[in-house]
């Protein structure tokens, strides 16, 4: 993939309202999806997008050149499954070579993984999500509506051979049993990786009785885990982190439904389709494939994140509060 480096944006840092800076970028490349999995979409799956509404990779390599000139320094690739998109690995090693010292990281659930291992490896990818919600065959398939457990787990050891890090993403479900908790978290006792425990949430913000359950994860790690202890960071994460004594790796928690990462929020999203999203909850604040596709140079696409991205709301319960929507079709439609 042939890139011309193009003009540079002469902004400065991306900033809102609250103070908050902005150097984390996750970049959808596609809302197509190889699993099904219940709590992302119905069983039927959604209507995906004709490929002429997708972000062409031109158009996600200048629109990612013009937020490295506001600072952002880390990249997520994500979808729906980003390796379902052709040449995806093309497009990220053009990333890394259109930016320097670019921290580029991709979410993905392994199924389609393995081929593209060793040219991750290669270019230096800074990390690797995967999402894996149990390690019993029958359960992934009532989850994902998909087999395929075997593929992820080959995956996960292959990426451990490899020493790309490695963060497994773990949703726990109104139905996740105490002994799934036990043995997601037990992978963490000879593997150096961190396995992060994530709360259910509606694809719209809004609560529901069946999220507020899901409130008391923290409580219920503790009571699982009793000799969990904190770890203090310097660095933004969404993250928790705790470590368990004798344990390699250590846990996560992502409270994302009771949102309490907001206040030190460093991120913004792009969907597939291009709109700019400065919060999981909102609608979308900039329709991006408008302004490149009508013309706008990357001064005028560059001033219009900028107002954007100053009028980000404090935290995920006011988003959600404003918007009409009640439920979005599909996680993969918005990135994750």
């Amino acid at each position: 993939m042939n890139v011309s480096p193009g003009p540079s944006s002469p902004q400065s840092k991306l900033v809102d309202t609250h103070g908050r800076s902005i150097t984390y970028l996750r970049l959808s490349i596609t809302d197509r999806c190889n699993l099904r999995c219940r709590y992302c979409m119905p069983e039927e799956g959604v209507q995906f997008l004709d490929h002429s509404e997708i972000l062409s990779y031109q158009e996600l390599l200048r629109i990612s050149r013009i937020f490295v000139g506001f600072g952002v320094n880390k990249i997520r690739i994500t979808g729906g499954e980003p390796f379902v998109r052709r040449d995806c690995v093309d497009f990220m090693q053009a990333l890394m070579e259109q930016t320097a010292h670019l921290d580029l990281r991709v979410t993905t659930n392994g199924i389609a993984l393995s081929p593209h291992l060793g040219r991750l490896k290669e270019m230096g990818l800074g990390g690797i999500n995967l999402s894996l919600d149990t390690l019993d065959p029958l359960r992934f398939s009532q989850i994902t509506r998909r087999d395929g457990l075997t593929k992820v787990l080959a995956v996960f050891h292959q990426i451990l051979s490899l020493g790309i890090p490695l963060k497994v993403n773990t949703v726990v479900m109104e139905d996740t049993s105490d002994e799934e908790l036990r043995q997601m978290a037990a992978l963490t006792e000879d593997n150096p990786i961190q396995l992060r425990f994530i709360e259910l949430m509606p694809f719209s913000g809004k609560e529901s009785g069946e999220i507020k359950k899901a409130l008391s994860l923290e409580d219920r790690l503790v009571r699982l885990f009793p000799e969990l202890t904190e770890i203090s960071s310097a660095q933004i994460e969404t993250a928790r982190k705790f470590s368990l004594p004798g344990y390699r790796g250590n846990l996560g928690l992502i409270e994302g439904e009771s949102r309490k990462f907001c206040a030190h929020c460093n991120k913004v999203r792009i969907t597939s389709c291009g709109m700019l999203k400065n919060c999981l909850y909102d609608s979308g604040v900039l329709d991006l494939r408008a302004l490149l596709r009508n013309g706008a140079d990357d001064v005028e696409v560059a001033e219009r994140i900028q107002q954007a991205v100053l009028g980000k709301l404090k935290d995920g319960h006011v988003t959600a509060e404003l918007q009409d929507k009640i439920c979005e079709d599909s996680m993969a439609t918005i990135g994750g």
